[in-house]
């Protein structure tokens, strides 16, 4: 037997160990033949009987085929606005011809992404980033079929977003759990990579592991607790569907870490526990509210912290001090507790505990294990509500309206980026999470990070008092707008025209 055939063999006994199949014997009456579904539905992953590697990939293809139709094709139109000059000496020496250039030119930007059917009556969850500051969204159906979406709902910070069309009777995906999806699980991705022509695509992997955070959402100031697989991602599968093996949805496809721009084996998804939490308030409430716990930020337990503090392990976080009459407080939670645990699972970093935290909903009561002095305890808190008006919308048409002039956005000053920007908690403004390079606020020197105090020596201490003060500069037909930043801890003037 050649090499070649030693290694498929070696390679096929490996998956059927792994799978924890019985070894053949020549006897097949221990063997079941495999329960097929029924056109309508997908076996679960413990109800099959898989004897072969054949049993296992039909399984595969099985449930493939029975939740690809759920899966659809999001295309964007986006109206813009591009100034051009036709002679390009007129702007200094006039024209002498006495022609007129036009100052500026429409053209269309398109975009591409995926969503997931969630109800027979046309309920779509997506990513933010798919259909954000777009004037059309189209939906292409599995059967091919393309139909105008209207948007529900946005959650710039979790990068969920639900979209509807008006369609019955349509192939939904059952919802699963993604608190018990395991590292190590196979999964299937399913989206639109980079073309139309490429719609639908399958890909098979792993969960690589959980509770990933990136910096991604919102300049890092989001929420993210993202599942890692590697199976393949690629620009157009944002917010397609990630497939467990029981035929049931378990993450929103959303990211991708990549240094060529294309797929290297890492993608995230939004678990899907959370995105249906958010998608369920944008629908009922038409907001998202977040559970809030008032505490601050201490820092992470690395060996050196634990040391200092007495612990045996590095692990959990510091709690630099609480909210006076928070929900911390009122459960007990004092200034250099250490959190290790919430409701049984270990916390790895700050990320994961604030994304946990927000993930619930007020009032929710939930468990963190401390150390305290030494000594282990347990602490019930009973959340309260986190004011996210800037970052959870429903259709915000005013700011999207404003964003749109200024070229750039902005988001609250939370703890996280307060800590990242190294400000005291006495500085009051907005930050801004992101710029078109193309604006004039970009050209004449505002950046990414910088921390707005003030419009026209107005002094701003949140995103509502933001877009009012510019909303007030626009009616009296002001057309430079004077900001006061903070950057590098110091003080600056920027003015900019509106577009």
């Amino acid at each position: 037997m050649n090499t070649t055939v030693k290694n498929v063999f070696g390679v096929a006994a490996a998956v059927l160990l792994l799978l924890g199949m019985n070894a053949w014997t020549g006897n097949n009456s221990n063997i079941s033949l495999p329960n097929y579904p029924t056109e309508n539905e997908v076996t679960s992953a413990e109800n099959r009987s898989v004897s072969s590697l054949l049993d296992l990939n039909n399984a595969i293809v099985d449930i493939a085929e029975k939740t690809n139709p759920a899966v659809v094709m999001i295309t964007t139109e986006k109206v813009q606005e591009q100034r051009i000059m036709r002679n390009p000496f007129s702007q200094f020496f006039g024209n002498p011809y006495g022609q007129q250039d036009p100052e500026t030119r429409e053209f269309t930007q398109r975009g591409l992404g995926s969503g997931v059917i969630v109800s027979e009556d046309g309920y779509i969850l997506t990513n933010n980033h798919v259909i954000e500051n777009v004037d059309e969204i189209k939906v292409q159906l599995f059967d091919g079929d393309e139909v105008v979406a209207k948007v529900i709902g946005t959650d710039p910070a979790t990068d969920v977003a639900v979209i509807k069309i008006d369609e019955k009777d349509l192939p939904a995906v059952k919802i699963g759990n993604s608190e018990s999806l395991k590292v190590g699980a196979f999964v299937l991705a399913i989206g639109s990579p980079l073309s139309q022509n490429l719609a639908h695509t399958v890909s098979f992997g792993i969960v690589s592991a959980k509770s990933r955070s990136i910096g991604l959402i919102n300049s890092g100031a989001g929420y993210e607790d993202f599942i890692q697989t590697d199976a393949a991602i690629n620009p157009g599968n944002s917010g397609g569907a990630l497939i467990d093996m029981n035929g049931e949805l378990v993450g929103i496809n959303s990211a991708i870490a990549s240094r060529s721009g294309g797929n290297d084996g890492i993608g995230f998804a939004i678990p899907i526990n959370l995105a249906k939490r958010i998608m369920d308030d944008l629908i009922d409430d038409g907001e998202v509210s977040r559970g809030y716990l008032g505490l601050y930020f201490g820092g992470e337990v690395d060996r050196t912290m634990a040391k200092a503090l007495g612990l045996d392990n590095a692990r959990g976080i510091i709690v630099a001090r609480v909210e006076e009459d928070g929900p911390s407080e009122k459960a007990g939670l004092k200034e250099q507790d250490v959190i290790v645990a919430i409701d049984g699972q270990q916390v790895v970093d700050w990320n994961m505990f604030r994304s946990r935290i927000a993930s619930m909903k007020p009032n929710d009561v939930v468990k963190l294990d401390i150390i305290r002095d030494g000594k282990e305890k347990s602490i019930t808190v009973t959340l309260g509500e986190r004011n996210d008006e800037a970052i959870a919308n429903v259709v915000p048409e005013k700011a999207k309206s404003m964003e749109e002039k200024l070229g750039f956005t902005v988001a609250e000053l939370d703890v996280d980026i307060r800590r990242q920007l190294n400000l005291d908690s006495s500085e009051e403004g907005v930050v801004v999470s992101r710029i078109k390079d193309s604006s004039n606020a970009y050209e004449r020197g505002l950046r990414r990070g910088d921390v707005i105090t003030t419009v026209k020596n107005k002094k701003v201490e949140n995103v509502t008092e933001f877009y009012d003060e510019l909303e007030k500069l626009e009616e009296k037909g002001d057309e430079v707008v004077l900001l006061k930043i903070i950057r590098n801890n110091g003080n600056q003037f920027i003015a900019f025209e509106l577009n």
